[in-house]
């Protein structure tokens, strides 16, 4: 059970402190002064100190000084005047972890105690991590500590040495990328480039010349000589994201220049070996894809040497709180701000949304909310998710044929295809059939959406003016 160390010059305030943590679980001891909270942290060695600034004896600064030596580890939350804001300034750079301004608010306090211990337990994770997924990344600060992402981070360390190839599986915004240069930068191909190519973002025509280059002559305005995204990775890693975009042709000729390790330039007259390692990602199931005709099978086969699934951010709401926080954080510092955190109503918005646009999405919200509040993130600063989930409840699926005996995963790919198309509907209605427009809205690009028009049988005609 976590050990609470209070540490304050009035009786009451020992009281208060000692009454709200033990209702919480804590095991809580008191000490009222700082001398006597450095004697404490000596013998009882706490998890967490919550140390007021203006005492007698000894000064929570100077305290605080002394505790850090006896435990760099532990965690202190200092107290202080709301016209004091210099002196929690100056605690926080001697190694506090937070500071609260008096009166404080009781789910503040709880949240910040609640916060200081998660990061404790996440330091120890780390701690038993191997070094080389100790550094370099901090990946966990990126993507939280939840136990869905510590399976990846596994994952991670258990293919990061070796040479496979990978493919990266998850929902738009999910961190797919990240996970791609984090097993990069712990490969024996750190040294190399890594070279990511988005293949949703490149015209079907040019897609080609950008994998395997071009020689001059190749076509029309090729007038020299141009290397592929093949040979920019060389020694190095080759991410292809959302490789479920590229056009069957193009899958053939990857299929080949990854069996003969070599490839052939447009307009070129001998094949060129290449060194790379490939990882490639995709927001849906390659499977699904295979089944619909748009992925092949033997590439599928090939490029399927190790997969990892990050999965969405609903699922894993402990990592919700560490990024918003970290999320908030940053945007203080952009903004030059001070905003504390989360009221209570703003952690239950948070929890309760199901982020379909999942970090990516998080970090927009988190950074709005930050420049619309002062002190504390409260509902009102969260009406950007709270208009979407009104929504995203109000939306009606239709009904599952549960009789045909379904599984879970096809139940939710009819459903997903479902909303899909519905919404894909809606959007075309709203901009009278203009696709550009419609993809700008949907934030993907072009071939996506009339990828997904074709797979729905969307008759775009109907919604033309």
């Amino acid at each position: 059970m976590p050990e609470i160390l209070a540490v304050d010059d009035q009786a009451d305030m020992r009281w208060v402190l000692a009454h709200l943590l033990t209702a919480q679980g804590f095991e809580v001891l008191t000490a009222e002064d700082g001398a006597e909270a450095v004697q404490r942290v000596k013998q009882e060695q706490p998890h967490v100190v919550i140390l007021d600034l203006k005492m007698p004896c000894l000064e929570g600064i100077l305290a605080l000084a002394q505790i850090k030596e006896i435990d760099p580890a532990v965690a202190v939350i200092v107290l202080t005047a709301y016209g004091d804001i210099p002196s929690a300034v100056k605690a926080m750079k001697l190694g506090a972890h937070d500071y609260l301004t008096k009166p404080f608010d009781n789910a503040d306090l709880l949240y910040t105690v609640k916060r200081a211990l998660e990061r404790q337990e996440l330091r120890s994770q780390m701690a038993h991590l191997p070094p080389q997924l100790q550094t370099g990344g901090g990946l966990q600060e990126v993507m939280g500590s939840s136990l869905p992402i510590q399976a990846v981070f596994q994952q991670i360390q258990q293919v990061a040495s070796s040479n496979f190839t990978v493919i990266i599986e998850g929902e738009t915004g999910a961190g797919k990328e990240i996970v791609a240069r984090t097993i990069h930068q712990h490969s024996h191909r750190s040294a190399g480039p890594f070279i990511a190519l988005d293949c949703g973002a490149i015209p079907e025509a040019l897609i080609e010349s950008e994998l395997f280059g071009y020689e001059p002559g190749a076509f029309t305005g090729a007038d020299r000589r141009k290397e592929g995204h093949f040979q920019l990775a060389e020694k190095g890693t080759l991410f292809l994201d959302e490789i479920t975009n590229l056009p069957l042709p193009t899958q053939s000729k990857l299929l080949r220049a990854l069996q003969e390790r070599q490839i052939m330039p447009l307009g070129g007259t001998r094949a060129l070996p290449v060194d790379l390692r490939l990882m490639a990602s995709s927001n849906s199931s390659l499977e699904g894809e295979i089944k619909a005709g748009r992925f092949r099978l033997d590439l599928f086969h090939r490029l399927n040497e190790f997969t990892i699934h990050i999965p969405p951010l609903r699922e894993r709401q402990q990592d919700v709180l560490h990024l918003a926080q970290r999320f908030l954080a940053e945007t203080n510092l952009e903004l030059k701000k001070n905003v504390r955190g989360f009221s209570e109503e703003a952690v239950a918005s948070l929890l309760s949304y199901p982020w379909p646009g999942n970090v990516r999405e998080l970090r927009n919200v988190v950074r709005r909310a930050t420049l619309l509040s002062r002190e504390l993130i409260r509902s009102e600063h969260l009406s950007s998710i709270a208009s979407k989930d009104a929504a995203w409840r109000d939306f009606s699926f239709g009904e599952v044929d549960l009789e045909r005996g379904l599984s879970l995963k096809e139940i939710s790919y009819i459903v997903t295809a479902r909303v899909e198309r519905e919404v894909i509907q809606r959007v075309l209605s709203h901009t009278k059939g203009n696709k550009s427009q419609a993809a700008r809205l949907l934030k993907i690009d072009y071939k996506t959406l009339y990828s997904k028009i074709k797979e729905h049988s969307i008759q775009t005609k109907e919604f033309l003016p």
